[in-house]
């Protein structure tokens, strides 16, 4: 199976033969799979070099032409290092244009704390009007693109990540799916998260919800999951831990509720390590979120499948 990056470059180098408007600014990042697209394109497929805040600045500039830009590196470059760019060049212009990164929150640890991006999402959540999407499959990575170039004018993040969940499921770049019904809470299983959550949570009657667009917040799909309350509601999300418990809270702020936000921790760990061991690190493993989430429930270990659907 080849990754969401790789995905991202085959989608975005058709898309660029078809669409016109299209544009991709880089900035040295996965500068080797564009090279056929950036022959057959040299106006459209643009490489800035190792200059992030300029990479941002090309593609405001592009966006206020008429072309729908597409920028691209690793979050940590995309977001947070020219986070100013970001505010301005789109927010204050009223431009729209996509973002697309690489390397998630811990995606790459040997390449140090330099090239990890936990807090991008919630640094996201500070500006007005982003859509957030987080696919936890190649195939899922394919369909939000292609949802993302075609979205008019619209300011987009597509979170892309090493990390994937086994099987794709449907998306369509707005609503939480619902994976498994249970009735003592509910568990949201963002992106790469879910299969990880599936396991974590099996014999247990909850509703398990799947995202892979989480701003905007779909909350009518979790108040539709937790019912007329009182609630327990736990997020699971493989970035900031806690970065979308205000929008639940807000969702369900007229509801007698509980809401446990997972994801990964503030606490930097500075031995590089492995994805898999930073992701037990942070409690993101089935063991971690099983106790976790048993814990917050208060629940004991159940039969497996007893008071489980499965969709």
């Amino acid at each position: 199976m080849d990754t969401m990056r790789e995905r991202f470059v085959t989608v975005t180098s058709e898309v660029l033969d078809t669409d016109p408007r299209l544009a991709v600014v880089l900035a040295e990042i996965t500068m080797d799979g564009f090279r056929p697209a950036r022959q057959r394109h040299p106006d459209r497929v643009v490489n800035v070099g190792i200059r992030e805040q300029l990479l941002i600045g090309v593609g405001g500039g592009l966006a206020l032409t008429g072309l729908r830009p597409v920028m691209h590196t690793f979050g940590s470059f995309l977001v947070e290092r020219p986070f100013e760019q970001v505010k301005l060049d789109f927010g204050h212009q009223g431009t729209g244009g996509v973002l697309v990164s690489a390397g998630a929150s811990y995606d790459w640890p040997a390449g140090g704390y330099t090239h990890m991006s936990p807090g991008d999402v919630a640094l996201l959540d500070t500006l007005d009007g982003w859509t957030v999407h987080v696919p936890g499959h190649p195939d899922e990575a394919e369909a939000l693109l292609r949802h993302a170039y075609a979205d008019g004018d619209r300011k987009v993040y597509v979170r892309l990540s090493l990390q994937a969940n086994g099987s794709a499921r449907p998306v369509d770049g707005s609503r939480f799916r619902t994976v498994r019904e249970g009735g003592r809470g509910v568990v949201l299983a963002v992106g790469p998260t879910l299969d990880g959550v599936l396991a974590a949570t099996e014999g247990l009657d909850v509703t398990v919800l799947y995202g892979t667009t989480v701003r905007p917040f779909d909350s009518a799909g979790l108040r539709a999951a937790v019912g007329n309350g009182p609630a327990d509601v736990v997020l699971v999300e493989p970035y900031l831990a806690g970065t979308s418990t205000a929008a639940a809270n807000d969702a369900l702020g007229d509801l007698p509720h509980r809401a446990l936000g997972l994801g990964v921790g503030r606490a930097e760990l500075r031995r590089y390590g492995t994805a898999e061991e930073h992701t037990a690190a942070h409690g993101l493993d089935p063991a971690g979120l099983r106790q976790r989430i048993t814990d917050f429930l208060g629940v004991r270990r159940e039969t497996p499948g007893a008071g489980v659907r499965t969709r």
